[in-house]
């Protein structure tokens, strides 16, 4: 896979560089100090050795449990980081839309899986005459009508069906329309039948899990036949990746599992949700994100502003959490009663307590959902123990 070259000026959040320019090379041999003076606030970063063990755990997980890996390139999209994981023997790479797709072709990842219903006759066309491996999905028969129509003479693309679960996301509803669809896309031209995915991340409870998981495995019964050579059986969100690798298990099948938010966790929503809470003896993974901002504002007792908001942090699925203060003498302090409120665009308000910050201070703030981290970053520093940038990471949103 290649990795292109990483430039950074004026124009990259974060760093300070108003009159010149670096690149990602040049930085990592100079090995700055995260606090020396060519960064400003706030600043994400990714912590190199706890991004590094994670790759490692979920490789390892699934060569033990007998599935390949296909992690959610959306998370990061960060050509250093999706090479990282290649390199760790991932089966592929998944992504959300076509312009993803493309993205990683031309980074020279061949194999990739669309993880939705391609209804645009544009990128079908491409895909359907691109020379990678790249598979999509289809969940309705319109969805078989309009791929085989865009292919028809130009190529074949390889088809996923995908089951889902009421009131889920995408996703045929029942074995049965399952069986339905896969009749039609064995029918149409252009069209080749590889198998079957489905996602259960949005399932709340493990009896939930389980059954769904159950009715994956039992519309893949009635389709596997059809699949000329060896079928492929996709599923595996962040949450449930256990329960997966637990209920799902046919022979005869490429097991595929499409974890995204492993490769960095988090201080939040995959916290309280990693499987490896089940299985402890299989993990753990550790949060490799930190986003700094400096407090910049102190208005009022109990109440303090921080320079960080929506457009440098998510939120979506819960808000930042301090983690560390560091004070303006460069020693560090306890954030002990230290609270998240509420963010603005660019502010973050910080419940203080009986706790004492001033303006000044650097707050290290774990994130809740990388998903949403990392587009919000054009480039990102990578860190040592010593908190010395080692490498560049670009994101190609």
């Amino acid at each position: 896979m290649d990795v292109p070259e990483v430039v950074v000026d004026w124009r990259s959040k974060g760093f300070w560089l108003p009159t010149t320019s670096m690149t990602g090379e040049d930085i990592a041999a100079a090995k700055p100090d995260l606090f020396g003076g060519l960064f400003t606030w706030p600043l994400l970063v990714l912590r190199r050795e706890a991004a590094e063990a994670n790759i490692a755990t979920m490789a390892g997980y699934c060569r033990r449990h007998g599935w390949e890996f296909s992690p959610h390139a959306k998370t990061t999209m960060a050509p250093g980081l999706l090479a990282r994981q290649m390199a760790a023997g991932a089966w592929g790479m998944t992504v959300a839309t076509p312009n993803q797709a493309l993205v990683l072709r031309r980074l020279g990842v061949r194999r990739v899986l669309i993880a939705n219903e391609v209804l645009d006759p544009a990128p079908l066309r491409w895909l359907a005459a691109d020379e990678g491996e790249i598979y999509l999905q289809v969940d309705s028969l319109a969805g078989v009508a309009i791929a085989s129509s865009a292919a028809d003479g130009i190529g074949t693309l390889r088809v996923l069906v995908e089951q889902g679960h009421d009131h889920g996301r995408t996703g045929i509803r029942s074995p049965d329309g399952v069986e339905e669809v896969a009749r039609a896309v064995v029918a149409a031209p252009g069209l080749e039948l590889a198998g079957l995915t489905a996602y259960e991340g949005q399932l709340h409870y493990q009896p939930a899990v389980d059954d769904f998981l159950d009715q994956v495995a039992l519309a893949f019964g009635k389709i596997r036949s059809w699949v000329q050579g060896r079928p492929i059986l996709s599923a595996g969100g962040s949450a449930w990746f256990d329960r997966v690798v637990e209920r799902i298990a046919p022979a005869d099948a490429t097991l595929v599992l499409r974890s995204g938010a492993s490769v960095t966790h988090d201080d939040g929503f995959y916290r309280e949700r990693t499987p490896f809470l089940r299985v402890p003896q299989e993990g753990p993974l550790a949060a490799a994100l930190d986003l700094w901002a400096q407090v910049i504002s102190v208005p009022e007792p109990g109440l303090a502003l921080a320079g960080m908001g929506k457009r440098d942090a998510p939120f979506d699925e819960g808000l930042p959490v301090p983690m560390e203060i560091r004070r303006a003498d460069g020693s560090y302090a306890a954030t002990t009663g230290l609270e998240v409120t509420k963010l603005n665009d660019h502010h973050t308000y910080l419940s203080t307590g009986d706790l004492s910050v001033e303006p000044g201070d650097l707050i290290r703030f774990g994130i809740s959902h990388p998903c949403t981290a990392f587009d919000k970053w054009r480039h990102i520093p990578v860190v040592d123990a010593d908190r010395r940038v080692v490498e560049v990471l670009a994101t190609y949103f």
